[in-house]
């Protein structure tokens, strides 16, 4: 019986940690819709960048220090710290242009990503749930987009791309971090040196780019955007530990779950900046389901 009642607890823990996961990050958009009000996109992931080396090189020294691991893993979490940087700048500035429920649902289609280049580059063959699932991937999408510039004020049909972009980016760093994870399980020292390279790519962004945005301090912008960081520092850590110690085919899909947390989110918070329709409700359940199917069938 104990040893039975371990095996289930031992199963739950990376479900849980999922479904954690994806409150959390719902929590982190949800939150900086309300900073972007008074700020803008680069100022709240310069401060999620801020929070998450704070917390996290913290917690590590704290924890006896930095950890040996596999060079070659070292440098892959590197590149998802770079991809994760683009992650938070094109995920906020669709929060910003198309509000937290509609950017989640396109945010999260991730799944659809990695399983069209497992089947375009690795050889995995395609299924009925792949299928069904990127059929209702799609049809959300269209259901979210639909007629969006009656619902969204300066609604352009190009701000669409930029959840998408950042599902793309998000498509990528899953197997990676899972390969790095595989050579070395570290995933509290892996959190943080993702945020470090984050921010260094952040400073060598706003040194180099022409087009980079001003930072606004404000004041009511403040408390938002630091619980912004806290909760997407914490999704952070939640989801590369669920990796290390669950299956992603059963992790996944639960945290591909936020844009339903968002939508809650946003219907309790936002109501007086973010209009909820029918099809948008109708659009991010069916995102959801399509994505739970292309995980399941993979």
């Amino acid at each position: 019986m104990s040893a039975r009642y371990t095996s289930m607890n031992t199963e739950a823990a990376p479900q849980l940690l999922a479904l954690f996961c994806s409150i959390s990050y719902a929590a982190a958009l949800v939150s900086s819709r309300l900073g972007l009000r008074y700020s803008t996109p680069t100022t709240v992931t310069l401060v999620s960048i801020l929070v998450q080396n704070t917390a996290l090189w913290s917690a590590v020294f704290i924890s006896g220090g930095i950890p040996a691991v596999v060079p070659l893993a070292a440098g892959l979490i590197a590149i998802v710290g770079v991809f994760q940087l683009g992650v938070r700048l094109l995920a906020y500035t669709g929060v910003l242009k198309i509000g937290a429920s509609r950017s989640s649902a396109l945010q999260s289609i991730s799944p659809l990503v990695s399983a069209t280049i497992a089947i375009a580059f690795l050889g995995e063959t395609t299924t009925a749930p792949i299928v069904g699932g990127t059929l209702m991937v799609i049809a959300g999408v269209a259901l979210v987009s639909w007629k969006a510039e009656r619902d969204i004020a300066g609604f352009r049909w190009r701000h669409l791309l930029l959840p998408i972009g950042a599902a793309c980016l998000t498509g990528l760093n899953h197997p990676i971090r899972r390969y790095a994870l595989g050579l070395s399980n570290e995933p509290l020292f892996f959190a943080a040196l993702m945020g470090l390279v984050s921010l260094t790519g952040f400073l060598l962004y706003r040194g180099a780019s022409p087009l980079k945005q001003s930072l606004v301090w404000s004041r009511q912008a403040n408390l938002p955007f630091v619980s912004t960081g806290v909760f997407e520092t914490l999704s952070l850590v939640l989801i590369i530990t669920a990796i290390s110690i669950g299956p992603v085919v059963v992790v996944a899909p639960i945290a591909a779950s936020y844009p339903v947390w968002a939508l809650i989110g946003a219907k309790l918070f936002l109501h007086d900046v973010e209009k909820i329709t029918w099809k948008t409700l109708a659009g991010i359940l069916s995102v959801v389901a399509g994505t739970a199917a292309i995980h399941l069938g993979r």
